[in-house]
């Protein structure tokens, strides 16, 4: 039986606080987001039913499964298995992830397993391109990936841009500087019985119950694919998913 997921946005990081910021290579969290990871320790109602922790690779990501999920890695034993695919979809230095001798330093001694980090999963190029197509193709990868796992319940660690190609739900895209997740949001989604090839996922009704309390249904699929094109419309003019164009756009706004 496929796995329920949990899906997580990392805590604050310090590219979170200005535009100007969106240059710094893979940030790190900053002290109100450690705040933050605490509070999603306090929060997070699953921590008993979790079996696997999975995160982007990026520093910010990593460090958010290690304060929020602490718990179910000492007591249970297990460590944050870095997934590639779920990497941040621009190419900003904010969003571009550290080479493995330096996520290897980073997180030496910590209970973070990179053996599913390849040598060009910062390249931004191929399977790791900041547009489009390549970013649903990985989305639907590590969707299909994380459905064949034996695990009942992942927590699943990643960025508020990835979520919506990786939820294929573009809902409220541009509430929080280009996505609708929060910092710490989290939901939870069981996998779709239909085009078992395509590993759709559903968020679970006690999950959207929880964060939109009285809200209409959901977005049909072809609603989705509507709002999907208008966001990638936006993003584009912003520079979020054009190689080469999100570091001028930041430029010019700093």
């Amino acid at each position: 039986m496929a796995p329920i997921i949990h899906c997580v946005r990392h805590a604050q990081g310090y590219h979170n606080l200005n535009v100007a910021n969106h240059v710094m290579p893979d940030p790190l969290l900053t002290p109100f987001g450690e705040e933050q990871c605490r509070l999603l320790t306090q929060n997070f109602p699953h921590h008993a039913n979790v079996e696997c922790v999975v995160a982007s690779p990026l520093i910010r990501t990593l460090h958010t499964a290690l304060l929020g999920f602490g718990e179910e890695l000492n007591k249970k034993g297990l460590k944050v298995l870095a997934l590639p695919e779920l990497q941040e979809t621009s190419d900003l230095p904010c969003d571009t992830g550290s080479g493995l001798d330096v996520l290897t330093k980073e997180f030496e001694g910590k209970p973070v397993d990179l053996s599913l980090v390849t040598p060009d999963w910062n390249s931004k190029r191929g399977k790791w391109d900041p547009r489009g197509p390549a970013i649903e193709a990985r989305a639907k990868e590590a969707r299909l990936w994380l459905m064949a796992r034996p695990e009942k319940e992942i927590v699943l660690v990643t960025h508020g841009g990835l979520l919506h190609s990786f939820t294929e739900d573009w809902s409220d895209s541009d509430r929080f500087c280009g996505t609708g997740w929060a910092n710490t949001e989290f939901r939870s989604y069981t996998f779709s019985d239909s085009e078992p090839a395509e590993a759709h996922i559903i968020e679970t009704p006690e999950s959207r119950k929880l964060r939109k309390p009285g809200d209409a249904k959901p977005l049909d699929r072809e609603e989705q694919a509507q709002l999907k094109r208008t966001t990638r419309k936006e993003w584009q003019d912003q520079g979020y998913v054009d190689q080469g164009k999100a570091q001028e756009v930041v430029k010019a706004k700093v």
